[in-house]
């Protein structure tokens, strides 16, 4: 039962190796790419459901006890990111043929899109800091190949900033994790929360807690780290972006979710409060940029800024409510960051471009994808009963628990502006008459469209079935702030 932890890891893995080989066989690696997808979905169902109804599943690799080896840590955090990362990959390996060239697939695009997967699957399933590390440059490794996909100038410029800004991250990750290992002695996450309690040298540890966080918040695109990520995420091809925008930063602020819940809790007053000031920076200046620009990618790309900082902003609150909120909203918006993105590269494909004062009266000619986004933008804003509301709710709750009236006004504040940066593009693309100079033909969106509906659903589900899953998103916010939790399950105290 244990393996089931390194399924979610050793599958993408493996099917990403497969399609190397099949990688100029277009139909056969769209088929096997589906159906290996699909496979790896039903797996992380079935551990999803383990988890959560028999607890935490750990996996001692090689039979080396924790902390002595490598351990993988399934606990029910960990395996409700990793099932919405291949709800997510299923979508996109759906949409993927309908948006790329095939040449774009020869050039082993499932190949570098299975290595993320399991990237990203290890990220969140590993026990231990070093294999975090790991795990982000497999999928920071395969993210530069699928960056790049397509040669154009714009990428190559763009992934150049992008490249050097997480080498010179992941430089300073290493380097943190080596002060941290000098300090406590192993890299194992449950033995370095046990022995942070007993270590005298309190300043040395809140300076690594620091360190640690400028790596995680710059991979997270917090505020005022996030200048490289908006065009950055624009430049590759839309089921690229989709991916980047539900899975890269994602991975950053669940590392701080797990650090700054099970490791740097001794001094809160500093860390938490931080969060909450960072966490209302990231709103303000993400939505701002939204607003700014008519490229409707970029609309999307800066409004994955705020959504972070919703994400922060209960993290630093460190409440139940405050917890819950985050979890439920860090799903939710994996979610219909996916859906958005997709949305708008099939806008910029029928119109013929991503300027949205040049696109006018689509709706007459698109009806469905008009709608869609419309129900996109209040998904995406908090409006109820989607799923980014009851995330919402949780944390204006924890807000209120703690008495930060302030940062609350501005996360309400901020979701209106956000309805409005996203509701522009549907007013102003769709709304109105057609364009007179307007000959395109129309073009088929059937199968690009599909994979959306899907990712909506979903959301909708988690929002009108919220009381399915408010129950283990508590449960989940009880372990976090209760790390005794997560050191006894690894450890076996």
């Amino acid at each position: 039962m244990n393996n089931l932890a390194i399924l979610p890891i050793i599958i993408p893995l493996i099917s990403g190796a497969i399609l190397a080989f099949v990688h100029s066989k277009v139909s056969l690696s769209r088929t096997l790419a589906k159906l290996f997808m699909l496979i790896n979905l039903g797996v992380v169902i079935y551990l999803t459901l383990e988890v959560i109804n028999y607890g935490t599943i750990i996996l001692e690799t090689g039979e080396w006890v924790a902390p002595y080896g490598i351990v993988l840590v399934a606990d029910s955090l960990a395996a409700v990111l990793v099932l919405t990362t291949n709800i997510i990959a299923v979508a996109a390996v759906f949409y993927a043929p309908h948006s790329l060239t095939e040449a774009k697939e020869k050039h082993y695009f499932y190949t570098f899109f299975f290595f993320i997967i399991s990237g990203v699957s290890g990220a969140f399933l590993t026990g231990d800091l070093f294999n975090l590390f790991v795990f982000f440059e497999v999928l920071l490794i395969a993210s530069y190949a699928l960056i790049v996909l397509g040669g154009e100038k714009v990428q190559l410029r763009e992934s150049l900033k992008y490249v050097l800004i997480n080498v010179f991250s992941s430089i300073l990750f290493v380097t943190a994790i080596a002060f941290l290992y000098g300090v406590v002695g192993t890299v194992n996450m449950a033995q370095i929360a046990e022995r942070v309690q007993e270590v005298d040298q309190q300043g040395i540890l809140t300076t690594i807690g620091i360190l640690l966080f400028f790596v995680f918040a710059t991979k997270a695109a917090l505020f005022p780290l996030y200048y490289w990520l908006p065009k950055s995420y624009i430049v590759p091809n839309p089921v690229v972006s989709a991916l980047f925008a539900a899975l890269l930063t994602k991975v950053g602020i669940y590392s701080i979710i797990r650090v700054f819940s099970l490791i740097f809790i001794h001094r809160p007053d500093l860390t938490h409060e931080a969060f909450i000031w960072i966490a209302g920076l990231s709103m303000i200046f993400g939505v701002i940029g939204a607003l700014a620009t008519n490229n409707i990618k970029l609309i999307i790309a800066y409004n994955i800024i705020p959504a972070i900082g919703f994400i922060m902003m209960g993290i630093g609150f460190f409440n139940e409510s405050g917890m819950s909120g985050s979890i439920y909203y860090l799903i939710h918006d994996m979610i219909i960051k996916t859906a958005l993105f997709m949305l708008v590269g099939i806008i910029a494909y029928v119109a013929g471009t991503s300027d949205l004062r040049k696109m006018k009266g689509l709706i007459h000619d698109y009806p469905l994808l008009g709608w869609l986004l419309f129900i996109a933008a209040f998904v995406l804003a908090g409006i109820p009963p989607f799923s980014g509301f009851i995330g919402k709710i949780q944390l204006l709750k924890g807000a209120f628990e703690n008495g930060e009236v302030v940062i609350a006004i501005i996360a309400l504040g901020t979701s209106l502006l956000i309805l409005y940066s996203v509701m522009k593009i549907f007013i102003r693309g769709f709304w109105g008459e057609r364009q007179t100079n307007n000959k395109l033909e129309k073009k088929p969106i059937f199968g690009m469209v599909t994979p959306v509906i899907f990712l909506l659903a979903c959301s909708t589900i988690l929002g009108i079935g919220a009381e399915w899953f408010v129950p283990t998103i508590e449960s989940i916010s009880s372990d976090l702030l209760n790390p005794q939790n997560y050191i006894d399950s690894v450890l076996k105290e």
